[in-house]
């Protein structure tokens, strides 16, 4: 997958652009279960695979809503690459909203716009919303406006 290059200077000309669309990344049993662990949210929706099947509404587990957004970061790399700053950092998100389960065995992908670009104190802050598409799904598992601060 080719992702454009775009200098720091340029990025306010990338307003309003999408800046791509990541590739589809299939959401394991594994997974969920290794992230339960590092956050001690074992809540039974998300591990217990025969409880899930008879009891959730969804029929089966499900990534945990923070888990889906942890992997925000892993799918906007694939989108663009920022030259011409000396580091760059997620600085946060503004809002996020969760309207669609990620269920264990689907594959996800991430949309994303450049929405704003502000200048801050050495660099730019660049807001992006960010939309985790469900492979199959009418509606997104995630949306945020994810900000990253690019430094000269």
């Amino acid at each position: 997958m080719s992702k454009p290059v775009v200098q720091v200077a340029e990025l306010p000309e990338w307003v309003g652009k999408e800046i791509g669309v990541s590739e589809w990344q299939t959401i394991t049993q594994e997974a969920v279960n290794a992230f339960a662990d590092v956050t001690h949210d074992h809540q039974w929706v998300h591990i217990d695979v025969e409880r899930a099947a008879k009891e959730s509404p969804f029929g089966g587990t499900m990534a945990h809503g923070y888990f889906t957004l942890s992997l925000l970061s892993y799918h906007i790399e694939q989108l663009w690459e920022v030259q011409g700053c000396t580091f760059a950092l997620n600085y946060g998100l503004n809002k996020v909203r969760f309207p669609n389960p990620v269920l264990v065995g689907k594959a996800i992908r991430c949309r994303a716009t450049l929405e704003e670009v502000t200048e801050v104190a050495g660099g730019f802050q660049c807001q992006l919303k960010a939309t985790i598409e469900v492979e199959g799904a009418d509606k997104p598992a995630c949306v945020a406006e994810v900000l990253f601060r690019f430094y000269l």
